[in-house]
């Protein structure tokens, strides 16, 4: 079975979202996974090379993969809401995704600014599998009702995350309800620089239930 890739617009609530669906190569998807990338407004999209490692661990492990760039980025419509419209974006393509793969267990993944995106949703879309956050900023920690939110959480984080220091992140790990995950990855920075090859691996090994 060849790999299928499309390029989409999908309907948002502030205009179409420019968005990149991916096929796993040679098996038909075992799983939905909605990607978000970091903050538009410091050069984040959906072709970030974290977002992109992370989609393409996602794919490897049997997951069909939808990218796309949050409102105001690339060729997306609208302009940078702080996160509550970004969300409803997330919320928009996410339900575009369920529709076209209405059998498959679904997974929200997003990196920095995508992982505070998707861990929103973990509170208020019951129909998702799990979150898997990466390099999950620390300041943003007050602004998740992380006792709402009883989904699997996984959390992939830089042992040298600038944004999310190692220790302040394992307290915050700490005091987060089940169920919950936290993997770390060997890398300089919060951009897994170093790491990438082992941040996709780590991500694949999550796919298949490692």
């Amino acid at each position: 079975m060849a790999r299928r890739i499309e390029s989409h617009m999908i309907p948002g609530p502030a205009g179409l979202l420019e968005a990149l669906l991916e096929e796993p190569e040679g098996e038909a998807p075992r799983e939905a996974a909605l990607i978000c990338h970091p903050h538009p407004l410091h050069g984040g999209s959906m072709w970030n090379k974290v977002v992109h490692r992370l989609a393409r661990g996602l794919r490897r492990s049997g997951a069909v993969a939808l990218r796309f760039n949050f409102r105001g980025v690339g060729r997306s419509q609208g302009i940078h809401d702080q996160g509550d419209g970004e969300a409803e974006d997330a919320r928009a393509a996410l339900g575009w995704l369920r529709s076209r793969y209405p059998d498959l267990p679904v997974t929200a993944a997003g990196f920095s600014f995508g992982s505070f995106i998707v861990l929103r949703l973990c509170a208020t879309v019951p129909e998702l599998s799990r979150v898997i956050a990466a390099g999950f900023p620390i300041v943003y920690r007050e602004k998740v009702a992380w006792k709402e939110c009883r989904l699997l959480k996984i959390f992939i984080h830089s042992t040298r995350d600038e944004h999310g220091p190692r220790d302040r992140m394992a307290e915050l790990f700490q005091e987060l309800p089940e169920a919950k995950q936290l993997c770390w990855v060997e890398a300089r920075d919060h951009f897994f620089s170093g790491g990438l090859a082992e941040f996709e691996e780590t991500v694949l090994r999550l796919g298949n239930g490692s």
